[in-house]
C-alpha cells in the first residue's frame, strides 16, 4: 500500500510539472497555459462529492486498479502523440482532465483502504507514512524530476508517469481481497447516496466541525501560498530560482510534520494536537507577515508546513476512526472536495487582498482565523 501510494504520487508530481511545460511548446498564451491546471482541478468541483458514493458501492482495491489503468491508457495516448509531434492543447487538456477525474476516485478510494489493513491503534502512524509518501512524491521529488525529464525530451516524463502507475496497479492488486462493500449497493442512485452521506456528516458534530476546520485551514494556507512567488521576488528581492528552494523548505517541513504527528497525537491527544498545529501555523504566518528576511521566511515556511503535515495526519485518522465503513468513501470525498474548493477560494482571496493591501496583509489575513479555529478545536475535541 505504501509503495503503491509513493509511486502513484511520484507520477502525479512528475506529470503536474511536465504538462505545463508541454503546453508551453504549443502556445505562450498565459490564459491557455493556466487552463492546464484548471483542467486538472475541475473534476474535484464537478465529481468530488459523487466520487465517495461510487467508492462506497464497489470493491475499492479493484477501483484503484481500474482507475490507474485508465490513466495509463491516457498517458500512452499522450506519449504517442508527443513522439509523433502531433500533440495539441485539446489533448493536453483532455489528459489533465481525465487524470483529474481519476484522482478524485483513486485518492478517495485509497484513503479508505487503510483501516482494513492496520490495527485501529496504528492508524495514526500508518497515515503519517502515507501522507509523507504523498508529500515527497507530489511536492519534493516529483515536480523537479518532471522538469528535469522534460528537459531530456518532452515524451520522457509522461512515459515515466505511466510506468510508475503500472507498477502501482500490480502492487494494489497484490493486496488481499477484502475491500468489497459489506452489503449490495442496491438500486439507489449515486446522487441519492451522495445526499445520504452529506446528511450523515451534517448530523455528526465532531466530524462536521473537523471538516469545517480543515477547509478553513486549507483556505488560509492557500491565501499566502498563492502569492509566495511574489513575496520571494518582490519582498525578499531574491532571484526567481530561490522560489524553488523555498518550496523545498516547505516540503521538508511537511515531511517532518507527517513523521511527528502520531507521536504528538498520542502524547497530547487529538484535540490539543490539532489546536497546537493551528497555533504553530499562526506563528509561521506571523513570521512571514511581520518580517522581510530570508531566514525568517525559511522558518515561517518550515513551521507552517510542519503544522499542516501534523494536521493532515491527525484529522485523517479521526475521520477514519469516527466514520462507519459503509460511509467512509462519502465522508472522505466530502472532506477532500471541501478542502479543494476552500483552497481555490483562498488563493483568490489572497490575490485580491495582496493587490489591495499588499503582500504582508494577504499573509496576515489568516492569523485571526487560525486562532479562532484553535479555540474551536479544543472545545470540539475536549473529550
Amino acid at each position: 500500500m505504501w509503495s503503491a501510494t509513493a509511486l502513484a504520487n511520484l507520477g502525479d508530481g512528475i506529470r503536474q510539472a511536465a504538462l505545463p511545460l508541454l503546453a508551453v511548446s504549443t502556445t505562450t498564451d498565459p490564459t491557455l497555459i493556466a487552463g492546464v491546471a484548471v483542467a486538472g482541478q475541475l473534476p474535484w468541483l464537478l465529481f468530488g462529492l459523487m466520487a465517495g458514493a461510487v467508492v462506497d458501492r464497489v470493491d475499492r482495491r479493484r477501483l484503484v486498479a481500474v482507475v490507474d489503468a485508465g490513466r495509463v491508457v491516457l498517458l500512452a495516448v499522450l506519449v504517442a502523440a508527443v513522439a509523433a509531434d502531433v500533440v495539441g492543447l485539446p489533448l493536453i487538456y483532455l489528459v489533465a482532465f481525465g487524470c483529474g477525474i481519476g484522482e478524485t476516485l483513486r485518492d478517495t478510494a485509497a484513503s479508505t483502504l487503510l483501516p482494513a489493513l492496520v490495527d485501529r491503534r496504528d492508524l495514526d502512524r500508518a497515515n503519517g507514512k502515507l501522507i509523507n509518501a504523498e508529500i515527497a512524491g507530489n511536492e519534493l521529488v516529483g515536480p523537479p524530476l518532471g522538469s528535469y525529464l522534460a528537459g531530456i525530451a518532452l515524451v520522457v516524463p509522461f512515459a515515466v508517469n505511466g510506468g510508475t502507475l503500472a507498477v502501482a496497479i500490480v502492487l494494489i492488486l497484490a493486496l488481499p481481497s477484502m475491500f468489497a462493500p459489506r452489503a449490495a449497493p442496491g438500486r439507489a442512485r449515486i446522487l441519492a447516496e451522495t445526499g445520504a452521506g452529506l446528511r450523515w456528516l451534517a448530523r455528526h458534530r465532531r466530524l462536521r466541525t473537523l471538516v469545517g476546520l480543515a477547509s478553513l485551514f486549507s483556505f488560509v494556507d492557500s491565501a499566502w501560498f498563492a502569492i509566495l512567488v511574489l513575496y520571494v521576488t518582490q519582498v525578499l528581492t531574491l532571484p526567481a530560482a530561490a522560489y524553488g528552494l523555498m518550496l523545498a523548505v516547505g516540503a521538508v517541513g511537511g515531511l517532518a510534520g507527517g513523521a511527528s504527528a502520531a507521536r504528538l497525537g498520542r502524547l497530547m491527544g487529538p484535540g490539543k494536537t490539532l489546536a497546537g498545529s493551528l497555533l504553530v501555523a499562526t506563528a509561521g504566518q506571523l513570521l512571514l507577515g511581520l518580517t522581510s528576511s530570508p531566514p525568517a521566511t525559511v522558518a515561517g515556511l518550515a513551521l507552517g508546513s510542519f503544522a499542516f503535515g501534523v494536521w493532515n495526519v491527525i484529522s485523517l485518522t479521526e475521520r477514519q476512526k469516527n466514520t462507519p465503513e459503509e460511509m467512509l468513501g462519502r465522508v472522505t470525498s466530502t472532506a477532500r472536495t471541501m478542502t479543494m474548493v476552500a483552497a481555490m477560494l483562498g488563493a483568490l482571496a489572497g490575490g485580491v487582498v495582496a493587490s489591495l493591501l499588499g503582500l504582508h496583509a494577504a499573509i496576515l489575513l489568516g492569523v485571526p482565523l487560525l486562532l479562532a479555529a484553535a479555540v474551536v478545536s479544543v472545545v470540539t475535541f475536549r473529550v
